[in-house]
């Protein structure tokens, strides 16, 4: 953006626009998309939750292991994502989308391969997550780059909201079922199910029609330079940036959540596998109203109001947990509540922002201001990781998510005075 843009110019902010649904669903190549991607993200939510129950259950991981899982998952990324950025600005993206779903095909499917052998360690899952952390980059930075061109900015908005909203009914089934197979089959077994979803995306992205332009090419083509007016695009804009570093604060919490979560619900609380999926599953249909009624809450709150409520929401919701003794009724309703409230609102929150994103940023820097945000929010994710394994034996699980919490809801009272919405 222009380097004169020396306030947050709200006349400037591009308004959610809700686009036309019906126009979507009758684009064919949008529709290949969203098949593809609606059976690779089932697959992808009963793999995520089996790994971290392997590891604690199967595997019986300490809190420094769980840390450790967290690190080797965000290392990568955090290195890779710059770099990431640079090739999606200079390739097609598709068959980048593509070279990363094979990638996680066989690299998940590692996994029920060494347990049928009697050969699964610890250390094979930080390998896999390592790969499956670099293919993942990948396929983000290049998904997110990709969809503008795919359906057209006016139509963005809309676009992130129905695969949202098919990404949060695909969590309420796989979560549910996502703990009864892990109880019943082996957390191996429902990995497996997840490597095999990376086919049928594969198969889709394939079966779309529509050409992708290669970017035009830059005169300065040296990788550390076109990082850099990646990083500068953001810097250049204070709306990117002011979503830069509240993005930035929300993954903090969620390293520290992502690595003890797990651990408290089931080692603190007593809670087993089946039962706790189902209390995952109605984040799911959460997310999914979420979702469905985030862009007219775009249009009705501007962007960045629409922003500050959903993390002032999310922060809410992860609060409640902290209050959970047992695995009794009380902890129950606490835990439900706790997906109901933080997870629609953090829908809300992650449509907005993705959508503003989209919209805000040079589409021929798109895919560096995409990673360049991701590398910052993947360093937080790893210092909020680093917290829980140091603290987690020393302070308490609940006490480390009653902080995490704290700092979602600071990142909402920031992003609320940034003032990026119009008056």
């Amino acid at each position: 953006m222009d380097g004169d843009n020396t306030a947050l110019d709200s006349s400037r902010v591009p308004k959610i626009d809700s686009g036309n649904s019906q126009s979507l669903f009758r684009h064919r190549d949008f529709m290949k998309l969203w098949t593809g991607e609606t059976i690779s993200q089932f697959g992808s939510m009963i793999g995520g939750v089996s790994i971290s129950f392997l590891a604690v259950i199967g595997l019986h991981a300490t809190p420094a292991q769980m840390g450790a899982l967290t690190v080797w998952r965000t290392v990568p990324a955090l290195v890779f994502s710059p770099f990431a950025g640079v090739w999606v600005d200079r390739l097609r993206r598709r068959p980048l989308m593509m070279a990363a779903d094979i990638a996680n095909l066989v690299l998940l499917g590692s996994i029920p391969l060494a347990a049928a052998l009697g050969r699964l360690r610890i250390e094979h899952v930080y390998m896999v997550v390592f790969m499956t952390a670099l293919a993942d980059i990948l396929f983000g930075v290049s998904y997110h780059a990709y969809l503008p061109t795919l359906v057209g900015r006016e139509r963005i908005a809309r676009a992130n909201s129905i695969l949202t909203a098919t990404e949060a009914a695909a969590e309420t089934g796989a979560f549910g079922i996502a703990g009864w197979m892990v109880q019943w089959f082996t957390a191996p077994i429902a990995i497996l199910i997840d490597a095999i979803s990376y086919l049928f995306s594969i198969l889709f992205l394939s079966l779309i029609d529509q050409k992708e332009e290669l970017s035009p090419p830059r005169h300065d083509s040296r990788v550390r330079h076109e990082i850099r007016d990646g990083a500068h695009a953001i810097v250049r804009d204070r709306r990117l940036l002011a979503i830069a570093c509240v993005s930035t604060v929300v993954a903090i919490e969620q390293g520290i959540f992502g690595t003890v979560y797990t651990l408290f619900f089931i080692n603190d609380l007593g809670f087993k596998p089946g039962p706790l999926g189902l209390i995952y599953a109605t984040g799911g249909a959460a997310s999914f109203f979420g979702a469905a009624i985030s862009v007219r809450v775009g249009e009705r709150l501007g962007p960045g109001h629409a922003m500050s409520f959903g993390l002032l929401g999310w922060g809410a919701g992860y609060a409640l947990v902290s209050f959970a003794h047992g695995a009794g009724a009380v902890s129950i309703g606490l835990l439900v509540a706790q997906q109901v409230i933080g997870d629609f609102w953090g829908t809300i929150y992650s449509v907005t922002y993705l959508t503003l994103v989209q919209q805000i940023a040079p589409q021929d820097k798109l895919g560096r201001v995409l990673a360049s945000i991701r590398f910052l929010g993947l360093s937080a994710r790893l210092v909020g990781a680093g917290i829980a394994a140091l603290l987690g034996t020393v302070v308490g699980l609940r006490y480390l998510i009653a902080f995490g919490a704290m700092l979602v809801i600071a990142a909402g009272a920031l992003i609320f005075f940034a003032r990026i919405e119009p008056d």
